[in-house]
This record gives structure tokens, C-alpha cells and sequence, in this order.
């Protein structure tokens, strides 16, 4: 303000002493003072040439405007006889920037603020742009409830008309809310609705929440969710007519006042659908799920026309709009409702575009395609790609654009923008798990081998259990049409001295596998792995009865198992690493053939995942296994036998400690049924922003191992707690801590369990 004052006096003065002089035509410019800018920019900013006639008039004009460039602090006009003089003083250029004691707001975000208004290094320094940007900065701050900011602004001169910025902020703590009061609720108590705010008088978890931490936005945000709430149960007229804040003298405390007018609570009248009906009218009265005489709700009433936009959309309808035009009887306190159906042209594809795959082949990605070229448009198919392709863990995300193509009404051109991730990894690691002690991994794995989305491993773990080898190939489009293969070769030594079964072996094994595809979300696999298992120990463990048993049988410490397996999978989830929608389900059977040792097992697996909210889900899992032997086996043969417990069963109780154990040696003996089931509801992981490799969740186990169906009950465990899973760059790591809901004395229970650089 202050700088307006003097810039109008002085053309005011500028006024006056330019009538001081006769008007004269410029015969000639000369430029002084200049040290940055150049005279080129004088010229093309001067309103006044060679030839022009000066006058009073003009010459305040030209000042203007060279003022106005922001260039200058001080501009002259002088005559020396026809020779026009501008004598100028530049303001200072900004050499450098220095932002200290930010901390909510993140120094680049406050930088690039300062840029949008022209505050950078190299631009000029405006003072009164300056001012401005600090009297942002504060209502920033103040929106956040931070009434006790102060900024601080430094200007420091340099040589060549330089100067250095300096702006200390000082943040401040943000002010807590004493109290929120709701005036004018009768529906509903106030406890109630407080309970739907973000913001709130503070609870134990208000430290790491926040939640009783004041902000403009949060406030803004409860106030919607406030008239939502209304709205979904049938006040349509429901409004909130003030909301009031005010502070504590010291700044450091907050009341919230909230008026309302609650309005009355409507029903509904008739529900109609109308208009060009382009599918079976009756496949759209489905999706129209509000009846007469249920309270009105915007609620639902969203929910189905999106439900009746999205079945327009996968009959090829893409730009489908559904009007809801509602008829209110303010008397009887009803609303009649319209659902009014546009459906729009038909619309067709044109071109699907992949962009971001520098790695992976083209083909690649268009075989997971269901959404092809030409076709009529589906955005169940569009969206059934886009899944897919996340699921084939080859990408860090994949998005889509819709965009229609020019000149036409009826085609669309659809973008599939992808950002690749490493899918090579060569991993040289050291873990531990309770189960296996010390892990040493070396692994050598290309899960898109030359982006041809073949998978080509190399394996050698080594733990005080096991010693393995292993090589494998896997190429999941062997044929066009989806049948799978996969074959490799393993070497393992196994020993179990010091674990709750107590046997050691070797093994020397081959793999083959086929996998169809059944259905978009199932397949089916036929497998063969013959394996030579030798130097057999029983060692003292619960099954070396069996173990020895077996040796006698087989005529020696080594003896061959020929075993054919078979499975069906179903996969509807949406990703491939920590889905939360969808599920799995897997039938399993697995028949030591003639030949070798004779066996067989069969199990199911079924994995659901609910979204609940966006930041909570619910996942279900159950496992059920049951085993035996046939032919001359009379048992299932100990090496195949089930065991619970430990940190991917029930946790909370040592790894394979459930189920009945031997009198003698106190150890496991395993069982031939096995039945575990696991509820977890998956959490928000706080303080992170991605949280695509960690998750967290609240969990119940219960899981149960016997010989026969009657015993199950007797040998039944449970636990409950908390978990922790995390794909950090050294492998992945489990946490867990469990607390026992049911037990039985001589348990072997361990409440905190990890494993560390193992898949889980």
C-alpha cells in the first residue's frame, strides 16, 4: 500500500515538473542505470520512439508504464535539448531462496507456491508480492489451526543488485478442540453424529490420529459428512445454517459451534424407470433396488445410477447418463423418484494404446487384453484388463484413459499407461525364522525373462533345517490360448534333529506341470514330480515309528515316491501382492502312484477378501487337508503328514506343535487331517503414504491336526493379535504378536514370531 502511495506521487510529481518543459520531438533515446536488463527490453516496454513529440501527458504515460514492468524501483525522464534521457534503477534479482522451521508444510510444496506467484531465484524481488506471499503463508497455517505462526522475512542485498531471501517460519503448535457443540439436532443425539466427525475432543489415539488437532479442511469435511448423513435418511431439507469457531485467549484451545436446521423426514413415493431403454428394460429394473415407502436416501439412490450406468457401459453404452429427477409432495412429506435413462450411442473401439512397457513385449501385454480392437465397448472388460495386467506383478501400477476419437460419436480409443518395475532380482540374503533358525538365500529369479513374461529361477537356501537347490522354468503362454508349463529340478537335504519331528533325508526330484485354463478366472493343473528320497534317519521322534515302518517296507533307507498331482483355482482377486477384493480358492490332490511309496491327500483353500470401508478389509481364510496311505501303506507316510501351528498357521504356538504328540519324546507326530481357519481384518497403515508393500491387520486363528475326524476337537487351538507384513528391499518380513484364546498345559506357545528374507 505504501509503495502505491508513492508511485502515484510521484507521477503526480512527475506530472507537474514534466509541464516545467516545452514539448520537443525526440530526436534520440539513450538508457542509464542498467545492469541486468537489457535496453532491447527498455524499448519494447517505452510507449515513445524517435520522431515522437513529447509532452506532459506522454511522459507520465511512459513512466507508468516502465513502472509497471516491476523492473524498476525508480524511473526518470530527462531532455537534454531533442535527446530523450530514462534513467533507471533496477530492483534487486533474487540470487537465493532459503525456507527454515517448516515442518507441517514440506519446503518443495512451499517452493513451488512461491514460483506460482513468481517468487524464484533469478526473478525479480517484488516486495509487495512478497507481502502477499507471507500473508498466504499465515492463512495456510491458520487453516490448520496453528494460530500461533509467526513468519519471518529477511532480505539480505548482495553485489551486482542481488539479494538473498530468507524466510523463517515459525509454526507453532496447532490449537486442540475444548469442545464441539450441536445445536438444533432432535433426530439424533449429539454423541451420535460427533461420532461420524474427523475431528473430536481427543481419545488415546488422538497422538498419533490427530484427530483433536483443529483444521479448516477437517472441519469442512465433517460438515459434509454431517448433511450426507441426513440426506441418507430422508431429510432432504436438512441444512446447517453456521458453524462457529472460536479460541482460548492463549490460543492453544478451540470450540466448535455447529448450528442446524434438521428439516423434515421424507419417504418415498413411486419409484419409475423411464427412457430409451436400449438393453431389456427388465435387466435395468433389477439395478433399481428403492422401493415405495422406504426413506429416501441419496445414499442409494447413487448406488443404483451408478449400478444402471455401469450396465449401460458394459452393453457398450460408454457415455450413458442416467438424470434422477425427483417430485417432492412437501404435504405428505414424499418424494417421488424418476430414474430418466439417456443411453447415448453404442460405442465401439478404435485403437487400445500401451504405452510405458520399454521392457516387456508388446505381446505380452495384449494377451491379457479382453478388451480387443474393433469390439464393442465393455467397461467390465476394460476393467477386467487393467486387472490382469496389475496381476501379472510385472508393473508398479496400470492406469486407463477413455478418449473419444475425433470426428465420430461412436469410437473410442483407449490408453493403457504402465509403469514397470524390476522383475529381475538377484538376491543374496540372511534371515532366521523361529521354524527354521538361520537362512542363508542366494536367488537368481527373472519373473519376465527379456520381457518375454517367462519365468526362469535359480534357487540355493540354506538353514539349520535345510539345504536346497533348485532350477526352474515356467512360461505361462506355452500355447496361445493360455495352457501353461513349467518343469525344473531340486536337491534337498533335510534335517529335522533338533525340531518337533526329528527325521532327516535326502531328496533328488524333477518337476513337470500343465496348467489349462478353464474359465477367465479358473484353471487347472496336472503335475508329475518322481523323487528319490535317500540316507533316510528316523531319529526319536513321534514319527519314527512310521518312519521306520516305512523302511522296512521299502527294503532299505531309500525308496522312491512317484507322485502325481492335481488342482483347480479359482482367482477373482484384484491384485497379485496384498489384494483387498475378491478371493481364492484352490482344490488340491496329490497320489504317490504305484512304484513308489503309496499315498494320497487331497485339500481345499478358499481366501475372501471383503472391503468393509475404503481403509478397512476383512479377509476369511480356511484350509482343510486329509490324507492316507493305500495299497501297502496303511498310513499316510510320515515325510507328507500335517502339522499346525507357527507363524502361517495359528500363530501365537510354536511352528508344527499343534496336534497329538508322542508320549515318550513329548514331540509332534503329525496327523492326516489338518483343518485351519484365520479371520483378519486388515487396517490403514499409519504415517505411511504408500502402503503398497506393507500391510497390517488384527487377526483370530484357530486350527486343529488329528488321525481322525473325532479327535479334531480335542486338539483344537486359538489365538488372537496383531500382524505385520512388509516387502522390504532385503526380502520380506512377518511380524507377529499373538496372545492364546485357547490352550491346553504343555502347549509350546511363543507370543511374538517373525521370519525374515522367506516368502510368506
Amino acid at each position: 500500500m505504501v509503495q502505491r502511495v508513492i508511485f502515484s506521487l510521484a507521477l503526480l510529481f512527475l506530472s507537474f515538473t514534466s509541464s516545467a518543459f516545452e514539448p520537443f520531438v525526440i530526436e534520440d533515446i539513450r538508457v542509464e542505470g542498467l545492469q541486468r536488463i537489457s535496453a532491447g527490453t527498455i524499448f519494447n516496454y517505452l510507449p515513445l520512439k524517435v520522431g515522437d513529440k513529447l509532452d506532459s501527458h506522454r511522459s507520465a504515460a511512459a513512466v507508468k508504464a516502465l513502472y509497471k514492468t516491476g523492473f524498476f524501483k525508480d524511473v526518470r525522464l530527462e531532455q537534454e535539448g531533442h535527446l530523450l534521457l530514462v534513467s533507471v534503477v533496477e530492483r534487486p534479482a533474487i540470487a537465493d531462496i532459503s525456507i527454515e522451521g517448516n515442518k507441517v508444510i514440506k519446503t518443495e510444496e512451499l517452493r513451488q507456491g512461491l514460483k506460482r506467484v513468481g517468487l524464484s531465484e533469478g526473478e525479480v524481488l517484488d516486495r509487495a508480492l512478497l507481502d502477499k506471499v507471507e500473508a498466504e503463508l499465515r492463512r495456510q497455517y491458520l487453516g490448520m489451526g496453528r494460530y500461533g505462526v509467526e513468519i519471518e522475512t529477511t532480505v539480505t542485498p548482495l553485489e551486482r543488485n542481488r539479494s538473498a531471501l530468507r524466510i523463517q517460519v515459525t509454526e507453532g503448535e496447532s490449537a486442540r478442540i475444548q469442545q464441539i457443540t450441536l445445536i438444533g439436532n432432535q433426530a439424533f443425539e449429539a454423541e451420535q453424529l460427533r461420532d461420524l466427525f474427523q475431528l473430536n475432543t481427543g481419545n488415546w489415539l488422538s497422538f498419533f490420529t490427530k484427530s483433536d488437532r483443529y483444521s479448516r479442511e477437517k472441519l469442512t469435511g465433517d460438515l459434509e459428512t454431517l448433511r450426507s448423513w441426513y440426506l441418507d435418511r430422508g431429510y432432504i431439507h436438512f441444512e446447517v445454517t453456521s458453524a462457529q469457531v472460536s479460541i482460548t485467549p492463549n490460543r492453544q484451545g478451540i470450540y466448535v459451534t455447529i448450528n442446524m436446521d434438521e428439516g423434515k423426514q421424507f419417504i418415498l413415493g413411486d419409484v419409475a424407470l423411464k427412457g430409451k431403454m436400449v438393453v431389456p428394460e427388465a435387466e435395468l429394473q433389477e439395478k433399481v433396488t428403492l422401493k415405495e415407502g422406504e426413506i429416501f436416501s441419496r445414499k442409494e439412490i447413487a448406488v443404483i445410477n451408478e449400478a444402471l450406468s455401469d450396465h449401460l457401459g458394459e452393453a457398450g453404452y460408454a457415455f450413458a447418463n442416467i438424470n434422477v429427477i425427483p417430485e417432492v409432495n412437501e404435504d405428505k412429506q414424499i418424494v417421488d423418484l424418476i430414474f430418466l435413462v439417456d443411453p447415448g450411442n453404442r460405442v465401439y473401439v478404435n485403437r487400445v494404446n500401451i504405452t510405458g512397457n520399454t521392457k516387456t513385449q508388446d505381446l505380452v501385454v495384449r494377451r491379457e487384453m479382453r478388451q480387443y480392437e474393433g469390439s464393442r465397448y465393455s467397461n467390465r472388460e476394460i476393467e477386467r484388463s487393467q486387472t490382469r495386467l496389475r496381476k501379472l506383478g510385472y508393473f508398479e501400477d496400470v492406469t486407463v484413459e477413455t478418449l473419444p476419437v475425433a470426428g465420430t460419436t461412436d469410437q473410442v480409443d483407449l490408453n493403457y499407461q504402465i509403469e514397470e518395475k524390476s522383475t529381475g532380482s538377484m538376491m543374496l540374503g540372511l534371515g532366521y525364522s523361529q521354524t527354521s533358525g538361520i537362512v542363508f538365500n542366494t536367488n537368481l529369479k527373472q519373473d519376465n525373462f527379456m520381457g518375454s513374461g517367462k519365468q526362469v529361477d535359480f534357487e540355493f537356501n540354506n538353514s539349520d533345517t535345510e539345504t536346497a537347490y533348485g532350477l526352474g522354468y515356467r512360461d505361462p503362454y506355452f500355447t496361445e490360448d493360455g495352457v501353461s508349463l513349467g518343469v525344473g529340478a531340486h536337491y534337498r537335504e533335510l534335517d529335522n534333529s533338533d525340531e518337533v519331528t526329528s527325521y532327516s533325508y535326502d531328496s533328488l526330484a524333477a518337476n513337470f506341470d500343465v496348467g489349462l485354463p478353464t474359465s477367465e478366472y479358473e484353471r487347472l493343473f496336472i503335475g508329475f514330480e518322481p523323487q528319490r528320497l535317500s540316507n533316510v534317519n528316523c531319529g526319536s521322534s513321534g514319527v519314527t515309528s512310521l518312519c521306520t515302518t516305512l523302511i522296512a517296507q521299502e527294503g532299505g533307507d531309500s525308496f522312491d515316491v512317484m507322485e502325481l498331482t492335481t488342482s483347480w483355482s479359482r482367482d477373482s482377486r484384484n491384485r497379485a501382492i496384498f489384494p483387498d477384493q475378491g478371493g481364492y480358492q484352490q482344490f488340491r490332490a496329490e497320489m504317490g502312484a504305484p512304484g513308489g511309496v503309496e499315498y494320497y491327500m487331497v485339500g481345499y483353500r478358499h481366501d475372501l477378501f471383503f472391503p468393509l470401508t475404503e481403509s478397512y478389509t476383512l479377509l476369511l481364510k480356511g484350509e482343510v487337508g486329509m490324507g492316507d496311505g493305500y495299497g501297502d501303506q496303511s498310513k499316510l507316510p510320515f515325510f507328507s503328514r500335517y502339522y499346525a501351528g507357527g507363524e502361517s498357521s495359528v500363530r501365537g504356538f510354536a511352528g508344527n506343535s499343534i496336534g497329538p504328540q508322542d508320549v515318550g519324546t513329548g514331540k509332534s507326530v503329525g496327523g492326516n487331517l489338518k483343518g485351519v481357519a484365520n479371520a483378519e481384518i486388515i487396517l490403514p497403515v499409519p504415517f505411511l503414504e504408500d502402503v503398497k508393500l506393507t500391510r497390517i491387520s488384527g487377526f483370530v486363528d484357530m486350527g486343529s491336526v488329528a488321525d481322525s475326524t473325532s479327535d479334531l476337537s480335542g486338539y483344537l487351538r486359538a489365538s488372537a493379535g496383531l500382524s505385520a507384513k512388509w516387502l522390504s528391499p532385503i526380502g520380506p518380513l512377518s511380524f507377529s504378536w499373538a496372545k492364546p484364546l485357547k490352550e491346553k498345559s504343555g502347549d509350546d506357545l511363543e507370543a511374538f514370531q517373525f521370519r525374515l528374507g522367506q516368502m510368506f
